[in-house]
């Protein structure tokens, strides 16, 4: 109850006056987990389906609609977005933070457009690192295993003239490719290396100022089926190298007033290069301001205004390519949020985003929340929202040739799939309750029920056939074009609790349920939209055991359960995943002050086993039994 988290209202609450469904991934839980990237570490999040495509692709998704880009879900590193506007969803693969220097992964599960603004739909997960008055020293790791070829982190940090401190790093990793069931191997290796920095500075006593900044280049690959537009039109199969490069620079200055008013302002700059079925170069501008302050001894603010501009240049190597070779998008948003205290124990928060985009033009995100705590040991809670998800150039602007068939009589024909111009955002309606308590010193639970209603989400929308002379051969396009003619209902329950069984052990059992619906207008034409809620799982368990034992060392067990998926490609069930039990171990020994060493091994109750199959083109890779041995120094 009294875990701290920024990531709800933009500003410091303990979790016992917070209106919202929110799971902290600690550091603790970090390097007790045995896990080696971002996308593994969710799994610990309840409400969070995480599911492996390939070794280096996931589909991550909170309370539904499960893809490879997370469409949903607003993910921030130190409160700098990492969504692309180029085609609403993230590369998980293009992002990299050094787990050693996470100092938490805030999720949020359920809207949160008032205060981040569009595409905090269904949740939003915010990477936050460590400040550098944490990371004094150097340390030293390197790691090996049957899937984690080789990884190793260095990183040194100290004073700066005594204003401040500041760190350097520098990490590598390889990742085997997967084995496939005929004991061949699959085309998804994955290797990179990244270097940064960062350094918080005290300029005055009520002045901070944050810098920071990545460099990351990584090399892997992927088996794909597309169509190849620009040769005669063939549908192949083939391994494709991928490259992927991103630069980042943040900054952000702080400034508290003598009345305790604070404000802040944040700048981003960032870089992605992509080659990956084409060449992809994005770069985002952004500044933001915050205020926060009170009026009376009743009223808490939170506002803010900001700028982001995006340019985006793509040229496609098969089947994809935009009308307009490039993008230039603006974001303008300011937003308000005012936390009541009604009572001492009831507060009301109310608040709206207000946005104007490149596509739809303007929108808005208003909120709701009563929180009532009567105690600090408990606390019942209940929220209305509603959230966009706003189109992006793929939709608007897109040629993409989905597939190529023989005429009869001789000739090629073309499924493709067009963009559109009148694509509006996609909206969704959410209520929501909770109830949180310590029900003893050492045992905790966290309850919420949900129910959400979306409308115009995204539809192909068939169009009249018509022939095409260029490029060669002539041939028959059969168009659909991206529409908004769909909605969804869903509804769920999601549960977790902490059990302090003695000094040494605790468990953290965590239960989800999801029921979700998707149905097409009358109108519309698309066979594969109402599928979609075949991609995500309606049952998730997981029961969580840390455990410290005599000597110094650490035994933590993890225990999965996921129902079956019945994904809907082209109208028609396809590849459904069974549902599966995952075990995960670790066993840790502290060596001395300064040195760790441990052994974590995965998925051990399967040899290998599929996760998600709607990937799209990309053919998805088997999950398998793995093992990994660490040595972390501190000195």
């Amino acid at each position: 109850m009294k875990v701290k988290v920024t990531s709800v209202s933009r500003k410091e609450q303990s979790l016992s006056k917070v209106g919202a469904a929110v799971y902290v991934i600690s550091q603790d839980d970090i390097r007790r987990s045995g896990m080696t990237n971002i996308p593994d570490l969710l799994r610990l999040a309840p409400g969070v389906d995480v599911a492996r495509v390939t070794a280096n692709t996931w589909a991550i998704s909170i309370r539904g609609f499960s893809d490879r880009y997370s469409t949903k879900v607003l993910v921030l590193i130190d409160g700098r977005s990492i969504y692309s506007q180029e085609f609403s969803g993230v590369f998980w693969d293009q992002y990299s933070v050094p787990l050693e220097d996470i100092d938490r992964i805030e999720v949020i599960r359920g809207p949160g457009g008032t205060v981040w603004g569009a595409n905090a739909v269904n949740g939003t997960i915010n990477i936050i690192t460590k400040t550098t008055q944490d990371t004094h020293g150097g340390v030293v790791s390197a790691a090996t295993g049957s899937q984690d070829g080789a990884r190793g982190f260095a990183q040194y940090g100290g004073s700066v003239f005594n204003k401040g401190s500041y760190r350097a790093y520098g990490n590598y990793f390889n990742i085997e490719k997967s084995g496939l069931a005929d004991g061949s191997d699959a085309a998804d290796g994955w290797h990179g290396s990244q270097g940064g920095f960062r350094t918080d500075l005290n300029l005055t006593d009520r002045d901070t100022l944050m810098a920071e900044g990545d460099l990351y280049r990584a090399d892997e690959g992927q088996t794909i089926t597309t169509v190849q537009s620009k040769a005669a039109f063939q549908t192949v199969t083939l391994n494709e190298a991928i490259q992927a490069k991103t630069t980042n620079v943040q900054g952000r200055w702080n400034h508290t007033f003598t009345n305790g008013s604070e404000t802040s302002v944040q700048a981003f700059y960032s870089d992605l290069y992509r080659v990956d079925q084409g060449t992809d170069d994005q770069d985002v501008y952004d500044l933001d301001f915050q205020y926060h302050f009170k009026v009376g001894s009743r009223q808490d603010l939170v506002s803010g205004i900001g700028y982001r501009h995006t340019t985006v240049d793509y040229e496609g190597f098969y089947n994809y390519r935009y009308n307009l070779p490039e993008l230039k998008s603006n974001l303008v948003s300011t937003f308000v949020q005012d936390e009541i205290k009604l009572s001492k124990a009831l507060a009301l928060t109310v608040g709206s985003k207000f946005e104007h985009n490149s596509f739809t033009g303007f929108e808005y995100e208003p909120s709701a929340q009563l929180v009532w705590a009567p105690s600090e040991r408990r606390a019942v809670w209940f929220s209305a929202a509603r959230a966009i998800r706003q189109p992006s150039w793929f939709y608007s602007n897109s040629i993409l040739d989905v597939t190529s068939f023989p005429l009869q009589g001789g000739g090629v024909g073309v499924v493709r799939l067009l963009g559109s111009s009148n694509s509006q955002a996609e909206r969704m309606i959410d209520f929501e309750a909770g109830y949180r308590t310590e029900i003893t010193k050492r045992f905790s639970i966290d309850l919420t029920a949900f129910g959400s209603h979306y409308s115009k989400i995204a539809t192909s929308e068939a169009g009249s056939p018509f022939f095409e002379f260029s490029p060669a051969p002539p041939h028959l396009v059969l168009p659909s074009v991206w529409a908004d003619m769909a909605s969804a209902r869903s509804y769920g329950l999601e549960m977790f609790g902490t059990w302090q069984v003695n000094k040494r052990w605790r468990l953290s059992p965590a239960y989800t349920y999801l029921q979700m619906k998707v149905q097409r207008d009358p109108s519309s034409t698309d066979s594969t939209v109402e599928g979609q809620s075949g991609d995500s799982p309606k049952h998730q368990v997981r029961l969580r055991s840390t455990m410290d034992l005599p000597h110094r060392l650490e035994w933590d067990n993890t225990v999965f359960y996921v129902s079956g998926l019945n994904p809907v490609v082209a109208g028609f069930v396809s590849a459904p995943i069974p549902s599966y039990v995952r075990l995960d171990t670790r066993l840790g020994w502290r060596w001395g002050e300064f040195t760790e060493l441990s052994f974590a091994a995965q998925n051990l109750l399967s040899p290998r086993r599929f996760e998600f199959s709607n990937a799209e083109q990309v053919q998805a890779t088997p999950v398998q039994r793995s093992v990994v041995g660490k040595v972390t120094w501190r000195f």
